[in-house]
């Protein structure tokens, strides 16, 4: 019997299986924790006089609440004492139950969807789960991760195992030759402009065809981010060499990994397995995207108009975001710029977003930030010198984190910003009260901020 990916990795953790209104039990190779998701997780455990189940098999780093600046000092400014108390309450909680921990003096800190990968701790054929929604990005290596709430961390810390009813399987299917100066962010981005944001809604995808199959780990890892955007479960990339590739030496992998990738490559789906649904598009239909509403499905083509309102939700978009159907959004002024998050905060995001910097200026009256993912990332910029392009531009060279994607840690803009940034979700007051975001690539946020208003990447010469 034919297999898809989803169904393969799915039956090997299948703990107690689906009946009629029960959910099946399923295994967790991996639980990720930070420090936002976890204090109320870790108090339930100690208020019942429970241990976490397998601490081995859980892993914790400090991103969300952290800072991204240092002072003078060498002190850390915390946006408030509640964000300084929950990283030192996650440090304690990890330090009790024995279970590793990237914090302030690792080398491997960093945004926790990112640090994961690096360590090799997201492997092919997983079950993983983190506090925090954009847990789809480890989906990239051929693995079913999904964000959990509170409540399931703490079951996942005691049992290591959760209840889940099985979700359906949705094949993307994208071919053809990507256009010049297209990226795997766009990529994404037309994806859910077409499908919709609740276009995924009960679903696990599988991103399928020449195009993902061409694709880095780092471009992978941006469209699997943000699959949960299209309301999906979880979203898939198959097992393959250049997966296999990024992993070969990294810390957690297996000892003999020759034949541990023989074993992820027999997960691919089979040739003729049936999805639930299959969506089929074209490469060549792609061009560098943004956003121009609320949600990430309100998504258009750099060079186009943007659209009337379907409804009255989606002219108080609209109004929020101070923009008018029928008008270009090309040229639209910008004042904040941010280049990280877990969705493009990788080395591969970081060369392309100094290759459009390199040699010339970030716009007067215009803030620009970069922020690596990691503190990996940061030093491996730092050798290659992209730290001082993003400075001598005269954008913000910062400390690893999840910064300005959410700014829980205070890095956020004013009240009627319009900040072009590489994160995920572009809701209202997400970057701050009253601030409007504009999702977009690591080029197309570079050329924003050099010219001053939303550009288009390929009118701007790239260095690269």
């Amino acid at each position: 019997m034919t297999k898809t990916l989803f169904d393969k990795v799915w039956e090997r953790h299948i703990v107690v299986p689906e009946a009629a209104a029960n959910p099946a039990t399923i295994y967790i190779d991996l639980h990720l924790i930070h420090e936002v998701t976890s204090p109320q997780a870790f108090t339930e455990l100690n208020n019942r006089g429970l241990k976490v189940r397998r601490p081995d098999r859980t892993l914790a780093t400090i991103d969300h609440s952290t800072p991204t600046r240092v002072n003078a000092d060498g002190s850390r400014p915390y946006v408030t004492p509640q964000a300084e108390t929950q990283v030192e309450t996650l440090l304690a909680n990890t330090k009790a139950h024995g279970i590793e921990t990237h914090g302030w003096e690792s080398d491997n800190r960093g945004i926790v969807h990112v640090m994961g990968p690096e360590l090799g701790a997201t492997q092919p054929g997983m079950t993983i789960v983190c506090g925090d929604s954009h847990t789809s990005t480890h989906g990239a290596f051929g693995a079913i991760a999904f964000g959990i709430g509170t409540t399931q961390v703490g079951h996942v810390l005691a049992t290591q195992c959760i209840l889940m009813p099985k979700p359906k399987t949705m094949a993307i299917n994208v071919n053809g030759k990507l256009p010049k100066g297209v990226t795997p962010k766009d990529v994404i981005l037309h994806i859910i402009a077409e499908i919709g944001v609740g276009g995924g809604t009960g679903y696990a995808l599988e991103y399928r065809g020449n195009v993902f199959e061409d694709m880095s780990m780092e471009g992978r890892m941006t469209v699997c981010n943000m699959s949960i955007e299209a309301g999906a479960r979880c979203g898939m990339v198959a097992p393959d060499q250049i997966t296999f590739d990024f992993l070969n030496g990294r810390k957690f992998v297996p000892e003999d990994f020759d034949a541990a990738c023989e074993d992820w490559a027999s997960l691919a789906t089979d040739k003729g397995a049936v999805f639930d649904k299959e969506v089929s598009l074209r490469a060549e239909d792609i061009k560098p995207m943004v956003t121009y509403g609320t949600h990430p499905g309100m998504g258009i083509a750099i060079d186009a108009i943007i659209p009337g309102a379907a409804d009255n939700a989606e002219q108080d978009a609209l109004d929020y975001m101070q923009l008018s159907s029928g008008e270009k959004i090309a040229g639209t002024h910008v004042n904040k710029v941010f280049i990280g998050s877990c969705t493009n905060s990788r080395m591969e995001d970081l060369r392309a977003a100094a290759g459009i910097f390199k040699g010339k200026k970030v716009a007067d009256n215009v803030t620009a930030i970069v922020v690596p993912g990691s503190v990996l990332i940061k030093a491996l910029a730092e050798e290659e010198g992209l730290d001082k392009i993003f400075i001598a531009a005269g954008a913000q060279w910062r400390e690893a984190g999840c910064s300005m994607c959410l700014g829980m840690n205070g890095d956020i803009g004013a009240p009627g910003d319009l900040v072009v940034s590489t994160s995920n979700r572009n809701f209202m007051g997400r970057q701050g009260p009253g601030v409007r975001t504009v999702l977009a690539s690591p080029e197309t946020a570079a050329a924003s901020a050099v010219a001053g208003v939303i550009t288009d990447p390929r009118t701007m010469e790239s260095a690269a």
